[in-house]
């Protein structure tokens, strides 16, 4: 945690992350030039923030994305403030959200994409069975994910009540064991009007001695879905990492299982 209180502590990256906030999946220039700052500079806060793992950064073509990465304020939010009122703050924190999204009016700014990074005690091959073995999701997302894992193959998001209700289907594009999976994903089965699928991506990555997870959410159709997943994937990402860290998950709320929650 010391990185990213150090990084937390300079105003100038404190407000790099607010910049990122209101605009996600920034370039440098373009975060050169909403601060008015020197590239250097830029790119010397940017460092310290990716080395607390507070920015992570994504490449399109020849640009490098910038997105805010919730993970560590996440785990800041599950080892110090959950355990004390977890109920009072989470209503002052949904009135807060309320009031910001009355006081969005600009849609231009959407930027339909989510990233987040977590670093897990595990292989890449145990991360790749997390990801893919229906009983281990079951476990962990409350969802049972049902496919052969073939690329063209489909696949289902089956809830693990018993009922067999399926939430969510998509196709495999991509599969390359154990680091690489991409998932189409819609999650309007049954609903009207439909809408176009999204994407997810999975990306396992060696990290000295534990795995680097990136998970990139892309193609959102708008900013309700977007707070949906923002709340729905640090919830089932945090539960793998316990399940497999200590062998047992986390108490979660059903909604809060889901990388679509309330979108």
């Amino acid at each position: 945690m010391d990185p990213v209180f150090k990084a937390l502590a300079d105003p100038t990256r404190r407000l790099l992350l607010d910049r990122l906030r209101e605009q996600n999946g920034q370039t440098l220039r373009e975060l050169c030039g909403r601060l008015g700052m020197a590239r250097q500079s830029v790119t010397q806060h940017l460092d310290l923030l990716g080395q607390a793992n507070l920015v992570t950064v994504v490449r399109r073509g020849r640009e490098r994305l910038h997105y805010l990465n919730p993970a560590p304020i996440h785990d800041i939010e599950e080892r110090w403030i959950s355990g004390f009122d977890k109920p009072r703050l989470r209503a002052l924190s949904t009135i807060k959200n309320l009031a910001e999204e009355y006081a969005m009016t600009d849609e231009s700014v959407f930027v339909p994409t989510y990233v987040y990074v977590t670093y897990i005690r595990a292989t890449p091959e145990q991360v790749w069975r997390a990801l893919t073995d229906a009983d281990l999701t079951a476990r962990y997302w409350g969802h049972a994910n049902v496919s052969d894992w073939r690329p063209g193959s489909a696949w289902e998001h089956r809830r693990a009540d018993g009922s067999g209700a399926v939430d969510a289907v998509g196709q495999v594009r991509e599969a390359e064991p154990p680091t690489r999976l991409v998932l189409t994903f819609e999650d309007s089965v049954g609903k009207e009007p439909p809408r176009e699928p999204s994407e997810v991506t999975f990306l396992v990555e060696p990290h000295q001695d534990i795995v680097r997870l990136t998970v990139t959410h892309e193609k959102l159709a708008n900013t309700d879905m977007f707070n949906g997943i923002s709340r729905g994937w640090p919830a089932v990402l945090a539960n793998l990492k316990s399940l497999l860290e200590t062998g047992e998950v986390l108490p979660q709320a059903p909604w809060e299982m889901s990388p679509t929650a309330r979108a």
